[in-house]
């Protein structure tokens, strides 16, 4: 089969494609054809070594295919079963060995393309808006990076709460599409001072939940946009892990500070089912929709981890395999 394999740690150079082998499925295994693969900033921290996986290795953690062959014990899925997952590696490749326990079923209204796009962001965006405060009408929620394929969501699913929505964006072009979204204010942190802008827009009051990707260039800011008693919580490191901060900080505003990884989230097929078939619900009620910005074929993964390393997307990527 063809697939992408990385041999040394690195830039997008070193995604090489080459031909690899893959036996028959193990015990609770299923072995999937994999139809389509999303491309996430995991890949991009694993290919340069930041996130560690022993060498050689094929990259891919997220995908949606069909179901070729089931080892024993597998109970919950069949051979031509259509299904998505997260969190299991190697489908940056025709073929991959998936735990039968981690397979989502893929509806047939949903293609392999939304299938692929849906898992780790929407996933994500549930337990952040869920699991640390619960959102309520006109709540003022403050979403960074608010026009990438995890900003998005964030945005449609913070409106679909009745929060008040302001995003940070570094176009014009991509304050639109987040404004198209439901964002009901959005601010360039390229040209302007997102903390002070956040208090302006909501009369001095701040925003009651900030949901932070960007990390390094917006958390320590974060402290002066969020409104007495209110929620911070950061899930990535777009821009270099945050810088560290005094707890004591804290206090003058009684803030609470949130770290989130959905593998902490995800810590039974129940819960599994549970995030997956709320985002599918939202997809197919026509509230929360995934802007796909390019599908690149396998053989061009190198220039699909340059346009999201790059923070030029405004969606998801994806690769066609």
């Amino acid at each position: 089969m063809k697939a992408i394999q990385i041999s040394q740690y690195g830039s997008p150079d070193v995604l090489k494609i080459q031909e690899a082998t893959i036996g028959k499925p193990k015990v609770d295994q299923a072995l999937i054809r994999v139809q389509v693969a999303g491309v996430n900033f995991i890949d991009i921290y694993q290919r340069r070594g930041v996130y560690p996986v022993q060498l050689p290795f094929i990259p891919g953690l997220e995908g949606a295919g069909e179901v070729i062959a089931i080892g024993d014990g597998v109970k919950n899925v069949k051979p031509g079963d259509r299904v998505a997952f997260v969190h299991e590696p190697g489908c940056y490749a025709e073929e991959c060995f998936v735990n039968a326990e981690k397979l989502i079923p893929l509806p047939k209204e949903l293609s392999f393309e939304q299938g692929a796009a849906f898992p780790l962001q929407g996933m994500t965006a549930h337990y952040l808006l869920h699991e640390f405060r619960t959102v309520k009408p006109n709540d003022v929620v403050l979403i960074h990076a608010a026009a990438g394929g995890m900003g998005l969501l964030l945005v449609q699913w913070a409106k679909h709460l009745g929060a008040k929505v302001l995003g940070t964006v570094s176009s014009p072009e991509k304050a639109k599409i987040a404004k198209d979204a439901g964002a009901d204010d959005l601010i360039n942190y390229t040209t302007q001072d997102f903390a002070a802008e956040t208090k302006r827009l909501t009369n001095n009051h701040g925003a009651d939940l900030i949901i932070d990707g960007v990390g390094k260039t917006t958390f320590a800011k974060n402290l002066n946009a969020a409104a007495r008693r209110g929620q911070i919580i950061i899930f990535g490191a777009a821009s270099g892990p945050a810088d560290p901060i005094s707890p004591n900080k804290l206090m003058e505003h009684s803030l609470t500070v949130s770290g989130g990884s959905l593998f902490n989230y995800l810590l039974t097929r129940e819960e599994l089912l549970m995030r997956a078939n709320a985002v599918i619900e939202g997809i197919t009620q026509g509230w929360l929709n995934l802007r796909i910005d390019e599908v690149f074929p396998l053989e061009q993964a190198k220039a699909a981890h340059e346009k999201l390393e790059g923070r030029k997307t405004s969606g998801k990527v994806l690769l066609k395999i």
